[in-house]
């Protein structure tokens, strides 16, 4: 398990030579979420489901009324 251990942190020293420290940003803040064409487009369609659980955990979507 060491020699896993240290091959890995020998990895992610090299990783943090080419690429830089990892950002570490406010963990509390929200995350910004920006839609494109295809997203809002893919949300349109989706709306028309409902998603169901059954007793065994199963999600399912069923097209909403009308719809």
């Amino acid at each position: 398990m060491g020699h896993a251990l240290d091959s890995f942190m020998r990895v992610t020293d090299r990783l943090r030579f080419w690429f830089g420290p990892a950002t570490r940003g406010d963990i509390d803040a929200p995350v910004v979420h920006k839609h494109d064409d295809f997203e809002t487009a893919s949300e349109e369609d989706l709306g028309h489901f409902v998603v169901e659980t059954d007793d065994q955990g199963h999600h399912y979507g069923i097209r909403k009324e009308g719809a």
